[in-house]
């Protein structure tokens, strides 16, 4: 059985594991600093950054962080779900789907229907969920360097 609920302070070990491993898959590094950072704006009520955990147990096994934010076109704003992982172990047996479906359910209470989120076009795992549950639009992105 799997649960979801918000990031809590006691989290912050399991937290930063399943987000170390997240970073690792995106070939990425952030010093511990950065990762407390990160952390303590989940626990921020003032911010417009969530995180949430799939829990297994008293284990988290997967996280997800989404972003509400201002957009020109919508009124109501906007929501980015910026990070979806499961521990490795628990990878396609349902744990990112709950999680995308709770960002879902956060932003529909908020009253923020968009939902939007970015993968690397060669992860085909994440291109096979969000397959099933968004809608892949044309538009390709470009970073300042």
């Amino acid at each position: 059985m799997i649960d979801i609920r918000v990031v809590e302070e006691t989290d912050w070990s399991n937290w930063c594991r399943l987000w170390t491993n997240y970073l690792a898959f995106h070939e990425t590094t952030l010093p511990d600093q950065h990762k407390r950072i990160a952390f303590d704006r989940l626990l921020d009520s003032g911010t417009r950054v969530h995180g949430i955990l799939a829990v297994q147990g008293d284990t988290p096994v997967g996280l997800a962080h989404y972003v509400y934010h201002d957009h020109m076109w919508r009124p109501e704003g906007t929501c980015y779900l910026q990070d979806l992982c499961a521990d490795p172990h628990q990878r396609g047996l349902g744990v990112e789907r709950k999680l995308v479906q709770a960002v879902y359910d956060a932003a529909d209470e908020m009253g923020v229907p968009n939902v939007y989120s970015l993968t690397q076009d060669f992860n085909s795992d994440a291109r096979q969920l969000y397959d099933r549950v968004a809608t892949l639009t044309s538009f390709i992105k470009y970073q300042r360097t």
